[in-house]
């Protein structure tokens, strides 16, 4: 019997760019025993307290891809927390070898580029209820669409918590939801493996 591989991660960072919440996603990811990669989407990282500026999706998305090019083929995880997800979510897609999408208090509407042969991606989304930027309406639309695309959605809701819950350098950090989304992913995880 050989030992399990762990797949890499792809990690793209909130709208706060790649400071302590993707610090903090990346090390538990390799407490996981993964090897994480963090792509910068960006380069001009809002101080501490300031509103994100509004960014261009396809300037992101360009970015991701950039980021991620020498890794493709190998059978990613990609993950994002946030705008990061959002992201996250279109290049998965994108991506036949693609082994897993983790979304972290963000999702995309489904671009109209035509979707990698996605039959059974397993994709694990965790959202603040209610989130502000994510009404449930929105989230069912989403489920539908990616069932249709032929992801294989699992939905973690934490009722309470705020919108990037697993942020400790934010005010919507949420000691007692992070640890369960955490529980969570490490299973989800685990269930990937080679």
């Amino acid at each position: 019997m050989t030992d399990a591989v762990l797949p890499e991660v792809v990690l793209f960072h909130s709208e706060y760019g790649p400071g302590p919440g993707a610090a903090h996603a990346a090390d538990r990811l390799r407490e996981l025993g993964h090897t994480v990669h963090v792509v910068e989407l960006f380069d001009e990282v809002p101080e501490p307290g300031e509103t994100p500026a509004p960014r261009d999706p396809d300037t992101l998305l360009r970015a991701a891809v950039l980021g991620v090019a020498r890794l493709s083929g190998q059978g990613l995880v990609y993950a994002g927390i946030g705008l990061g997800a959002a992201v996250a979510q279109n290049v998965a897609l994108a991506d036949e070898h693609a082994r897993g999408l983790l979304m972290l208090h963000g999702t995309s509407d489904l671009r109209e580029d035509p979707v990698a042969e996605t039959d059974g991606l397993p994709v694990q989304l965790h959202m603040a209820e209610p989130d502000p930027f994510e009404t449930e309406d929105w989230l069912g639309a989403w489920y539908l669409k990616m069932r249709d695309v032929g992801a294989e959605p699992e939905v973690h809701r934490y009722h309470g918590a705020g919108h990037l819950f697993t942020d400790a350098s934010l005010p919507d950090f949420d000691a007692e939801a992070d640890r369960r989304a955490w529980a969570a992913i490490a299973e989800w995880l685990a269930d990937l493996e080679e």
